[in-house]
């Protein structure tokens, strides 16, 4: 790897340096690594930091898109970083296929205990994850069920914001630098929807005809009903409204089992089933603060 460090502000070299060291101190860690922009950088932070001393932990289960699995390993591949991919059971959890807005919580839970059964045949002693400090302003279950198993964050213990997690993944030559953010299956479903395989089937194979129609950002949001609302960017609502791509859009939904094809006029917006969840539970899962971040 090669570094365009004359591409980095001062700051961002300054906490390039700091996350390096926090990896480090640590001695050896694993990271739950999705494949995804933060934890990638994570990755390949822990790989230069810890060499052999750092695993690259990635779950498997019917949530995963098969070909965001297919790029973890590739990345992984890439960076160097010792890979190992553990099945979880979230889906045999009654609270996780309830699906009431707090899945998230039940999701992270299973991957870090998971993890946490096999530190020791690892040869590790830390969980780290790849939340950034812009996590913290957003409703995140995952992040309670990371502190009630004390995993690290590194990225907000440096203090990174996702402006500099891209920055320095982009000088790093990580593939990744500019990829959209991907979120599990799962969370296509809205709060309610109960959770089941055949559905997260259903919202990856919609999502994939999607994007053979070059749409590089969307989501197929699953809603009572077996309605799907589908979000593309703005400049791209138009277009899946002219009524060849609509036609062949509503026959393969309907193949797909979807009752309801609509078409949100918002456009894309990431989180945006959130909106749904009771603020019952956004309380009762607020962001915690990580271990030793900055203030």
């Amino acid at each position: 790897m090669i570094e365009a460090s004359n591409n980095l502000m001062p700051e961002l070299i300054a906490k390039r340096d700091r996350l390096l060291e926090v990896l480090r101190a640590l001695g050896s860690a694993a990271v739950a690594f999705s494949g995804g922009i933060d934890s990638t950088v994570v990755a390949q932070a822990a790989h230069l930091a810890l060499g052999d001393r750092a695993v690259a932990v990635t779950a498997d289960s019917a949530s995963v898109a098969r070909t965001e699995l297919a790029d973890a390993r590739r990345l992984a591949q890439q960076i160097g970083i010792r890979h190992v991919v553990v099945a979880t059971e979230e889906f045999a959890n009654p609270d996780y296929v309830r699906n009431d807005g707090t899945r998230c919580y039940f999701c992270k839970s299973e991957l870090y205990t998971q993890i946490d059964t096999r530190l020791d045949g690892l040869g590790v002693a830390v969980v780290c994850s790849g939340a950034n400090l812009d996590d913290q302003g957003d409703y995140r279950p995952g992040l309670k069920a990371a502190a009630e198993h004390r995993v690290r964050h590194p990225l907000q213990e440096a203090g990174f914001t996702k402006a500099d997690v891209r920055a320095l993944a982009r000088a790093w030559g990580l593939p990744t630098w500019d990829k959209p953010a991907s979120p599990c299956l799962s969370s296509r479903l809205a709060p309610g929807v109960e959770v089941t395989r055949e559905r997260t089937a259903r919202v990856e194979a919609g999502e994939a005809f999607l994007k053979s129609l070059n749409l590089r950002e969307c989501r197929v949001r699953l809603h009572e009903g077996e309605l799907a609302r589908i979000e593309v960017p703005l400049s791209e609502v138009a277009r899946l409204a002219e009524p060849s791509v609509r036609d062949a859009l509503v026959r393969r939904f309907n193949e797909l089992g979807f009752q309801y094809v609509t078409l949100d006029l918002q456009g894309f917006r990431s989180g945006s089933l959130n909106a749904l969840v009771s603020l019952e539970s956004k309380l009762a899962f607020a962001t915690v603060p990580s271990q030793g971040a900055v203030p």
